[in-house]
């Protein structure tokens, strides 16, 4: 067996308007977007019976199931953004701390969650 380390992504979507408060812009005003969600995850160690780190279905399950709370929604008025603005990056960190809580094991690690507004504009979440 190797020595070395699996790393996964899975992406997803979500459609969903919002405001950024304290912005002088066009962005103050409410406005949509279809963020583009994108995770990895990494390991060093596979299931010994499938071969796997995670199922890819299973991982893709997990982040559908956190973004299913963003999806089609005002996001100012999600609780988790209620006071915190809802950027790309906290959107990242909101998302970050809801799917590592869904991936609580042992021999998988999150490394990061990026939100895109649009291609070309990018925002990753990390805890080092």
């Amino acid at each position: 067996m190797s020595t070395g380390k699996w790393f996964l992504q899975v992406e997803d979507e979500f459609g969903a308007a919002h405001q950024l408060r304290n912005y002088c812009g066009k962005c103050e005003n409410l406005h949509g977007h279809n963020f583009k969600i994108r995770t990895q995850v990494s390991g060093t160690e596979l299931d010994p019976d499938t071969g796997m780190l995670i199922d890819f279905k299973e991982l893709k399950s997990c982040l559908g199931s956190v973004l299913t709370g963003l999806d089609h929604k005002f996001l100012n008025e999600v609780p988790a953004f209620k006071t915190v603005n809802p950027s790309s990056e906290n959107i990242a960190a909101y998302v970050y701390a809801e799917l590592k809580k869904k991936l609580e094991t042992a021999n998988i690690r999150l490394d990061w969650v990026m939100v895109a507004e649009k291609e070309g504009s990018r925002a990753f979440y990390t805890e080092e």
